[in-house]
């Protein structure tokens, strides 16, 4: 097989019958939330978010990442002081704990022996031969005030007492639209990027990385790289612009964005560096022996 199918190959979705273990794990995880009781009296919005709602997933990060987001509290943040005026305090039952422990309580019913709690963020669903893994998360409503404007997104509550900020929507919004851009070429190079590592990891070429990041990596790239005739082109001008990119240390302007586009995908305590990105540039380089 030459390296052009071999690409070509790489560039699809999970298959059929991926797909549908995928969707059967939603559905589950959905029947699972609305027989529960105790929710009947709170504001739920479930959504799938990560690779699998954005279509950038491939088999082997075929999980799926579900939020449940009470929109009953709403927690936000403001960029200068005075920038948002509060109004009443929420004096409901629906806290952080109670949120988080009704859902595990849930979804303990629903899949008997198969769900893991013991993590700080997400509520893991093991998979069986019908249903791939799940990672639920409990969050609430989230705005961020700007003089410019809000951001609405989740916010989650971490057992360990922190807490983390997500804008699933803006990933979404933003995936669709470079993937229009980019003669709807974008998503496809990702699950190359993606494949890719996965193939790199398993051998023993480079170390694992998370998803997210992989497709941080090609939303940072400009459109013009995705267009190309070929697939090998298209990998070679992506791997050579992440490679230049990220030399040296992190500037101060014209920094590199999450796919979301409301965070910077470099800062201290991140999950990766950018030497991890020039790493895997490099690494994939020498994988197909380019010159």
């Amino acid at each position: 097989m030459s390296l052009e199918d071999k690409l070509s190959g790489w560039t699809g979705p999970s298959s059929d019958t991926e797909q549908e273990k995928q969707d059967r794990t939603e559905r589950m995880i959905r029947d699972a939330i609305d027989s529960h009781a105790p929710f009947n009296n709170c504001s739920l919005k479930i959504y799938a978010k990560g690779s699998y709602a954005n279509n950038t997933n491939v088999r082997s990060d075929s999980d799926v990442d579900i939020a449940v987001e009470c929109t009953d509290v709403l927690y936000w943040d403001e960029a200068e002081s005075g920038t948002h005026i509060p109004g009443k305090p929420y004096e409901g039952i629906w806290t952080p704990a109670k949120l988080r422990s009704e859902l595990v309580a849930a979804l303990k019913a629903k899949f008997p022996n198969q769900v893991d709690d013991t993590g700080t963020t997400a509520i893991q669903i093991n998979s069986s031969s019908a249903r791939v893994d799940a990672d639920v998360v409990s969050c609430f409503s989230y705005q961020y005030y700007m003089k410019q404007g809000t951001r609405s997104g989740t916010k989650i509550f971490k057992t360990d007492g922190d807490s983390i900020v997500n804008y699933p929507a803006q990933q979404l919004e933003n995936g669709i639209a470079k993937n229009k851009q980019t003669g709807y070429v974008y998503k496809k190079a990702v699950r190359i990027l993606k494949r890719m590592e996965n193939a790199m990891a398993a051998n023993g070429t480079f170390r694992k990385l998370p998803s997210f990041f992989i497709e941080c990596l090609a939303f940072n790239c400009p459109n013009p790289a995705f267009d190309h005739s070929t697939w090998t082109a298209c990998l070679r001008e992506i791997l050579v612009h992440i490679w230049n990119q990220l030399q040296g240390e992190e500037p101060s302007t014209e920094r590199w964005v999450e796919a979301n586009d409301c965070f910077y995908l470099f800062y201290p305590g991140q999950k990766w560096t950018r030497e991890d990105g020039r790493g895997y540039a490099k690494a994939a380089w020498d994988y197909f022996g380019f010159k």
